[in-house]
């Protein structure tokens, strides 16, 4: 046992998990907690940011781009609320997220007084935010509740936690007893007569179909195992792309899924909430559904599926490709017929998204294969989800089915971060972009080479689509006034280009890959063709859940 603050056992216990970078702000409630991290010296990484949301957008971009877990540290109160909105990202995209919160001192917790960032009950708020949350007492509780918090997000689903300590107890010294990293839990295996099952019903279909998700990223090879013994395409929107490299002809965009999904007879959906499909696509007593999933109340949520098996994904798949051995008859080879579904769905894409197809084509060409796209609640981030391959897994990054507008700068931040030898492309519009605009000078400060493209059409484009389209031409609320973003970029010292074509697009990509340092393309872009048809695809089959 060792004299130590509160602070000082928090940071000595996170950094026996490996961890080597923090993203934090620091305040008057954490000043004991940044000088615990100063003192760790070169063994510990801190990147700050110009407000609070940046830095634990940050963290969830490491964490996704990583599969590590990402640390951010912030005051109390207005800084944990300025976060919120990073946690729900972290919890809907399943990331090892863990915040380090301050809090008023310890003695007024709960008791109204009206301390500096007191607000009522923030442990119970983030305990709703988080998979699990808590308060460290004394210094002497840190390595245990350290330890909880690494179990929670290493076991299970895969979700953000949270801590948080009192300053006082931040800077009180008493002996710690340091423990050692819990051991990461061993995988949740499946059951052996559920995959035996499974592998009867899938060896028998005739026109099976594989539906993944986020939850498989680490099971790519098995998945894509089951997938050649059984010849099933694979589909994912756009939390699995990239778990099977998608120029593989079984790798199939979610268009094309929506249609293989109308003449399946079974499905086996893996790491996946597969809402989509039963809420929009429909559900008859033709289709036979597998689900595997680690959270046994997904595997049942929406509907019941005919078999549902709680495993860890990569077991249960190993598990279920021998099983397939024993139960399926060798398969013609589909790669014709699937080549020339893929083949006839990007035709499609590029006469009806045709812009956005473009720009996508050209950044596709120039990102090298192990490079990094973080999508924006943007015409261009939407056709992304269908019309841009990826080639590896975390390395397509969204904020999934939260959709928040102005996440994506500094999650692209986190992920450069945590890749600091690799491309990284961040896709935006001028209204996403604004929200966080002003962490280019993060960008600059740690000379993050992030490649940030704005499509600036002066507007709320999506919004304003709505509007025209729906409200009889109704628009209020979704036209913008802009800075120059070319002067806005080089005000922080970085370079800022301006483009009109995606041949010129080209061009400034090569120039922007060569430079040490952030820089921001800006785009002109008029009007673009809706993508939404081949993301709210219509019901093709029986009836959609929850429909008379």
């Amino acid at each position: 046992m060792s004299k130590m603050t509160g602070a000082e056992a928090i940071i000595k216990s996170v950094r026996r998990y490996g961890i080597d970078t923090i993203f934090g702000l620091p305040g008057g409630q954490t000043y004991h907690l940044f000088d615990a991290v100063y003192n760790e010296g070169d063994q510990l990484r801190i990147f700050n940011s110009r407000h609070e949301q940046g830095v634990a957008y940050m963290a969830y971009g490491y964490a996704r781009s990583t599969g590590r877990v990402g640390v951010y540290t912030v005051v109390p109160g207005p800084g944990v609320l300025n976060t919120g909105s990073a946690l729900c990202t972290a919890y809907a995209g399943n990331e090892r997220v863990l915040c380090l919160a301050g809090q008023i001192p310890s003695h007024w917790i709960g008791k109204g007084v009206g301390f500096l960032h007191e607000i009522p009950d923030q442990l119970g708020i983030l305990q709703r935010l988080t998979k699990w949350a808590e308060r460290i007492e004394t210094p002497a509780d840190a390595p245990r509740l350290v330890n909880q918090a690494f179990r929670e997000m290493n076991s299970g689903r895969p979700r953000p936690v949270a801590l948080e300590m009192a300053p006082d107890i931040m800077g009180m010294q008493e002996e710690v007893e340091l423990l050692p990293a819990s051991p990461a839990p061993e995988p949740v295996q499946a059951d052996p007569d559920l995959v035996e099952a499974a592998a009867r019903l899938l060896g028998k279909a005739g026109s099976p179909l594989i539906v993944f998700g986020h939850g498989c990223v680490d099971a790519g090879a098995e998945l894509l195992q089951v997938a050649n013994i059984l010849q099933a395409p694979c589909t994912t929107q756009w939390g699995g792309k990239g778990i099977i490299d998608e120029r593989h002809y079984l790798s199939q965009p979610y268009s094309a899924g929506h249609r293989l999904w109308a003449r399946a007879d079974a499905v086996l959906a893996v790491g996946t909430r597969l809402d989509i499909p039963q809420l929009q696509w429909g559900l008859d007593d033709e289709l036979k559904v597998i689900r595997i999933d680690i959270d046994a109340a997904q595997v049942a949520n929406i509907t019941e599926p005919e078999i549902g098996i709680v495993a860890d994904a990569k077991s249960a798949l190993a598990d279920l490709a021998a099983a397939l051995e024993r139960h399926t008859a060798a398969r013609q080879s589909r790669k014709q017929e699937l080549t020339g579904l893929k083949t006839a769905m990007f035709e499609e894409f590029e006469r009806n998204v045709g812009p956005q197809m473009e720009i996508l084509k050209v950044i596709r060409e120039e990102l090298p294969e192990d490079g990094f796209l973080v999508d924006e609640v943007t015409q261009v981030g939407y056709a992304s989800w269908f019309g841009f391959p990826v080639y590896r897994p975390r390395h397509f990054i969204s904020s999934g089915y939260q959709g928040n507008l102005g996440y994506g700068y500094t999650t692209a931040l986190g992920v450069q971060a945590a890749n600091p030898d690799k491309k990284v492309v961040a896709l935006g519009g001028d209204g996403g972009f604004m929200y966080q605009a002003t962490e280019m000078a993060t960008a600059v400060k740690y000379r993050l080479n992030l490649v940030n493209i704005v499509f600036n059409n002066h507007s709320y484009g999506n919004v304003q689509r709505a509007q025209q389209e729906e409200f009889g031409g109704n628009v209020i609320g979704s036209d913008l006034s802009n800075p120059d973003f070319v002067r806005f970029a080089e005000s922080f010292g970085a370079p800022g280009l301006r483009v009109a074509t995606a041949e010129q697009l080209r061009k400034a990509l090569r120039q922007a890959f060569k430079e040490t340092g952030p820089v921001l393309i800006e785009m002109p872009s008029a009007d673009m063709p809706s993508p939404w048809p081949y993301i709210l695809m219509p019901r093709n089959r029986g009836k959609m859940v929850g429909s008379e």
